[in-house]
């Protein structure tokens, strides 16, 4: 199926042919699975190959990651109950207390207090820099295992230069994970096609779209060198490679977010989540095509200040953009008011509400919500300003979004 294009992977894989087959997924809401003997039990639990528990495996959950890993062009993926906590299962499998991460400075503001305030109490330290590759070169250590990227950061519309991000990951025998969220979970960008080694996304975004569930993911590569992380190699005969070969990064994902941490996607979040992939191509497409007008409008606008989105000529990431992005530069902008408190007061068609992926276009103030907790240099340097407005673009007719937005102002 590697060869569809993905439209047809999100609406056919996963779903088995043949007579009596559903035509959708089921939802397998059950605690546990049975077995006939001691011995079948005992050879599961040691195994893990097929069907015990439902936090370590889930016909439901399953049929979901397969549909994410074919969509990301992944080897494997595992399902975790956010995007959060995808985030912290890729950050976990790969580093432990002494080792260090280099991240772009250009961040959801959840995955910079992660950087900044948990992983250090493990004993991870992180360094954010601008999002370049020559800042994100001179801030590489000798115990550096992860380089962290967004493809499209939240909300400041940088692109991630992904091949020159691998590179010098790849050189330093360490990582690259990219945050592909606002990448659509692969409809807008494969990131394992261009180097990366890891990719997570928050699923309650455009995959659900309608923000009714929660969910997130951690898929990673075909091909990924662990030789240099010595979380993979301690051990000698008896490390986690010499044990599990290719499948080690895969199989500590999975160890770590859903057997130890119990970070489990229930099996009606992973039903939502695999029918929202149905119709993502859609919905993102026309999303991006909104987002680019009401950019370009805004742009002009004499009541607005700074505009932020890649698909604008004059946005320094623009060239990445138009490396790496397909269908569009994405359904997220920003934009400055003078009066941010007076303009959202005033909307009728837009919501106010820190979600992404909505097909209803929502808008936020960054300054005192989603960057709130967070320095006020940390916030600058996330593109956020105290004038800053977010928006993530819905399906609306734009002539409404434009009339709404005019008269707010």
């Amino acid at each position: 199926m590697n060869h569809w294009d993905y439209e047809t992977l999100a609406v056919q894989t996963s779903i088995p042919r043949g007579l009596g087959e559903s035509i959708g997924f089921p939802i397998h809401a059950v605690a546990a699975f049975q077995f006939d003997t001691l011995e079948e039990a005992q050879s599961e639990f040691q195994l893990n190959t097929g069907l015990s528990y439902a936090r370590l495996q889930n016909p439901t959950v399953k049929a979901l990651e397969d549909r994410v890993t074919a969509l990301e062009g992944g080897a494997a993926t595992v399902a975790l109950a956010s995007g959060q906590a995808a985030s912290f299962t890729a950050i976990l499998s790969v580093c432990r207390a002494g080792d260090h991460i280099v991240a772009s400075s250009s961040l959801f503001g959840g995955s910079t207090g992660m950087l900044n305030n948990i992983l250090p109490l493990m004993g991870i330290r992180a360094t954010l820099v601008e999002n370049h590759p020559d800042a994100i070169r001179a801030a590489m250590q000798d115990n550096t295992r992860l380089i962290w990227a967004e493809m499209i950061a939240n909300p400041s519309g940088d692109i991630a230069d992904i091949g020159a991000l691998a590179q010098i990951a790849h050189e330093r025998g360490a990582l690259l994970a990219i945050d592909n969220t606002c990448g659509g979970a692969g409809y807008l960008c494969r990131p394992l096609d261009f180097g990366a080694d890891i990719v997570t996304n928050s699923l309650t975004k455009w995959a659900g779209g309608h923000g009714s569930v929660m969910g997130g993911s951690v898929t990673v590569g075909t091909a990924h060198d662990l030789s240099r992380i010595p979380g993979f190699t301690d051990g000698g005969e008896n490390s986690i490679l010499k044990l599990r070969g290719q499948n080690a990064l895969a199989w500590k994902q999975r160890w770590l977010g859903v057997q130890q941490l119990g970070m489990v996607a229930s099996p009606h979040s992973a039903f939502l989540l695999a029918q929202g992939f149905e119709t993502l191509a859609l919905r993102l497409s026309r999303e991006c095509d909104n987002a680019l007008a009401l950019a370009q409008w805004l742009q002009a606008h004499p009541k607005v200040g700074k505009v932020s989105y890649a698909g604008l000529p004059d946005h320094p990431h623009h060239h990445l953009a138009q490396k790496y992005l397909r269908h569009g530069s994405g359904a997220v902008l920003t934009f400055e008011v003078d009066d941010p408190s007076a303009f959202l007061s005033r909307l009728k068609v837009l919501r106010i509400a820190p979600n992404l992926g909505d097909v209803r276009t929502l808008v936020v103030h960054p300054w005192t919500t989603t960057h709130g907790r967070i320095p006020e240099a940390a916030r600058l340097a996330a593109g956020v300003t105290a004038r800053t407005i977010r928006m993530s673009v819905g399906v609306e007719a734009l002539e409404d979004l434009k009339a709404d937005i005019e008269q707010a102002l």
